[in-house]
């Protein structure tokens, strides 16, 4: 899957609550921006498949305000309803990782489970896909037992070194980050890097990461070992989905053409060109 053009400015915003960045706890209202893609396929049983990560908010003015994520599971609904995009049901999901934050918002992110997220989206859309970040969990209790429990659960697909078929398109991912292994979704550098290589190799159509590759040439974040593993596999190249480092534009091309989108706190919503408008080329190779 290749992306043939972006939207150079949000087509819609999603107002949410967050804490400002600093020392000083400040919540503040943030808007979530969506943004178009054109691709150049898609499954006939899709209309549309959005992509997201980094979802750390809560909803606004609400006695007990749900994560970003499940309200923006509601949005897809009413912006179906509104003719914006697609029916839900229509609509595949992909989640890139980190999607809690605190309820009462007494700092920036943190971490917590996330699994009301991803049954939000199994709910209303056609499938959900994803991937943790180094901040989510899935369960209160013993982790391992908790993440086997969920991926048994009807709807989802958590990834974390394995590929899921939907719909004909073949997704692979690799969760968390660059850290101690000895602590949850985190990987040594040797090891996530021959991850992304072993899954790369086996000719998905999208690779989902939540940490991810940089792009020198662009000054943009990311590890040079992820980069140097997805640009030594032999074509063709995944189309490479990222978060946890935000870039300002959210597309950018390794060698040998592998594209990188990077939806770190962004939607964006890749769709066939004959239902895409306002369309800008997509950036060519550094």
């Amino acid at each position: 899957m290749r992306i043939t053009s972006i939207e150079s400015s949000p087509f819609h915003e999603l107002p949410y609550s967050n804490v400002a960045g600093g020392e000083a706890r400040k919540v503040v209202t943030v808007r979530l921006p969506f943004f178009r893609a054109t691709v150049d396929s898609l499954p006939q049983s899709v209309e549309a498949i959005l992509v997201a990560a980094d979802l750390q908010g809560r909803e606004r003015m609400a006695a007990e305000p749900r994560m970003l994520g499940e309200v923006l599971a509601e949005e897809l609904c009413a912006m179906g309803c509104r003719r914006l995009l697609p029916p839900a049901e229509r609509i595949g999901v992909i989640l890139a990782g980190d999607l809690y934050s605190y309820p009462d918002l007494h700092k920036r992110g943190g971490s917590g489970d996330v699994r009301p997220v991803f049954r939000a989206f199994a709910r209303v859309c056609k499938w959900v896909v994803g991937v943790a970040g180094n901040h989510d969990m899935f369960g209160v209790t013993a982790p391992a037992l908790d993440i086997a429990a969920f991926q048994r659960e009807s709807g989802v697909h958590l990834l974390d070194g394995n590929v899921a078929e939907l719909c004909g398109l073949k997704i692979a991912g690799v969760s968390g980050v660059i850290g101690n292994p000895k602590k949850p979704f985190r990987r040594d550098e040797r090891s996530f890097s021959e991850e992304v290589k072993r899954l790369a190799a086996q000719s998905p159509d999208l690779l989902v990461l939540h940490d991810g590759p940089d792009v020198p040439a662009q000054g943009l974040m990311g590890w040079p070992s992820i980069r140097a593993a997805l640009e030594s596999v032999a074509m063709p190249a995944p189309l490479v989905v990222r978060g946890h480092a935000h870039w300002d534009a959210p597309l950018a091309t390794l060698a040998h053409d592998i594209q990188v989108l990077n939806v770190d706190s962004r939607v964006v919503v890749l769709q066939r060109a004959a239902d895409c408008q306002g369309k800008v080329r997509a950036p060519g190779r550094p």
